[in-house]
């Protein structure tokens, strides 16, 4: 028998499953049959994720440490012959992912001693794993109240030359489970064919993602039910449960290097038919209780736009000078450049724009062509009528009378009627119109006649 008898580690209460943010506690358990000299004993405990793209294969081609902390029980110096116990303790970050072990890769965490020896001697080491448990609770997770459904309609061929389509929807109850629940599954199947497709099935699947350099997808099935088959011409209706077995959850917070994935597969045997339903599975299930409520319903702009105003406006003024006939006063005489001004149209016509409370779709135009009033304005100068010719928007002429506000024009797919802007004043808008030389500055002088132009 050699020197060293027995080499432990254990961990107070014997406690194997931690939590983040948890400390953990134990001894190391030395048994020597002889005096050993060594130069220290170290307690080490860390964590880490290791990855491969090689099954059960421990040379790790990516690596992502957690933490890993050590301590030294006992300096340099030589143990009896005897039983020896070093006590060691240390915290796990609040931040550590859940355990794991796959084909491809594994989140390990362990407790491991070392007796360091002189030179020429031997040292010794042992190990111990323990487990890191997450919990994910279901109830914090965005999107997971309602339910989960699917569709998918395929085209296949039979018999060489016929032609079938197949109509498959399917849903879950739930978006999450924890282990134990019950999946109901519901689907509806389609056969618009001449021929009986092959069996229905729900499959509960699991799909681990390996983030190596070329990422690697081990998919599995966990656990399958079968129903029957849809004659031709027919529409079922299926319902199947699924338990969900022991399984890790959805969601490895904290590892950058694994990612879980699980989903319900509806299928059919023949023709190849089927959709996925994801779902999350968790450790603590969903409670009704803590569902939010549905948000009461804006009141729609319709009715805002009904509720009067009692406030005198320009806008309720130009409505009501649009609706009610009134005398409009007479306009202040304006003087004239020229003895024989061109006649302009008089301004007490009735406006050709639609009144202020104007509701979308009254302007004219079809269904296939949306209204852009709200959306479109076309600028004033797009109307001039004589090359060089500007028309300014928003500001005065320095002309000897004053000239009536520009107009915003709409863009209108149909008709170009101008319509007043806001906070114009209450009369109403003049139609589109040539010019007046007679009241503008530019140009000084009246335009050519007939002959004369005829004659340049």
């Amino acid at each position: 028998m050699g020197k060293l008898q027995e080499f432990e580690i254990a961990f107070d209460k014997n406690k194997v499953v931690y939590s983040p943010g948890e400390s953990i506690s134990g001894s190391v358990t030395i048994k020597l049959g002889q005096p050993l000299q060594c130069k220290a004993i170290k307690v080490n405990c860390n964590g880490f994720c290791g990855i491969t793209n090689k099954v059960n294969d421990t040379a790790w081609t990516m690596e992502e440490q957690y933490f890993n902390s050590t301590v030294s029980v006992a300096d340099k110096g030589t143990l009896k012959q005897g039983e020896h116990t070093f006590p060691f303790k240390f915290l796990i970050p609040g931040t550590a992912p859940t355990s794991f072990e796959g084909n491809y890769g594994r989140i390990v965490y362990r407790v491991r001693a070392f007796i360091d020896t002189p030179r020429f001697a031997k040292d010794y080491s042992t190990e111990k794993a323990f487990y890191l448990l997450s919990l994910l609770n279901l109830n914090e997770l965005p999107d997971i109240w309602g339910t989960c459904s699917s569709a998918v309609t395929q085209q296949f061929t039979y018999m060489l030359v016929k032609t079938g389509t197949i109509e498959l929807k399917a849903q879950t109850e739930m978006k999450g489970y924890t282990p134990s629940q019950i999946i109901q599954v519901m689907a509806n199947i389609h056969n618009q064919s001449g021929k009986t497709t092959g069996n229905m099935a729900a499959s509960l699947m699991q799909r681990v993602t390996y983030e190596t350099k070329k990422p690697t997808h081990d998919v599995r099935t966990i656990a399958e039910v079968e129903g029957g088959v849809v004659k031709a011409g027919k529409m079922v209706e299926w319902k199947e449960q699924i338990i969900v077995p022991p399984l890790p959850q959805s969601s490895l917070a904290g590892c950058e290097l694994i990612k879980i994935e699980y989903y319900v597969k509806v299928s059919l045997k023949s023709p190849d038919v089927m959709l996925m339903l994801p779902i999350h599975i968790g450790n603590v299930s969903l409670d009704k209780k803590l569902r939010p409520s549905k948000k009461a319903a804006p009141p729609s702009s319709a009715a805002a736009e009904d509720v009067p105003v009692s406030t005198s406006t320009p806008e309720s003024s130009t409505s009501t000078a649009a609706t009610t006939p009134t005398v409009p006063p007479r306009s202040a005489p304006k003087p004239a450049p020229r003895p024989a001004p061109r006649s302009r149209m008089s301004s007490h016509n009735s406006p050709s724009a639609p009144p202020a409370e104007y509701h979308q779709g009254a302007e004219g135009g079809n269904d296939g062509f949306p209204n852009k009033r709200q959306s479109q304005l076309v600028s004033p100068n797009a109307f001039s009528y004589a090359p060089g010719l500007f028309f300014p928007q928003n500001q005065q002429p320095n002309g000897p009378g004053p000239a009536p506000s520009q107009p915003v024009f709409s863009g209108s797919t149909v008709t170009t009627a101008p319509y007043p802007p806001e906070g114009a004043s209450s009369m109403p808008a003049p139609l589109i119109l040539p010019p007046d030389y007679g009241s503008s500055t530019y140009p000084q002088e009246a335009p050519p006649s007939y002959d004369e132009s005829c004659n340049t």
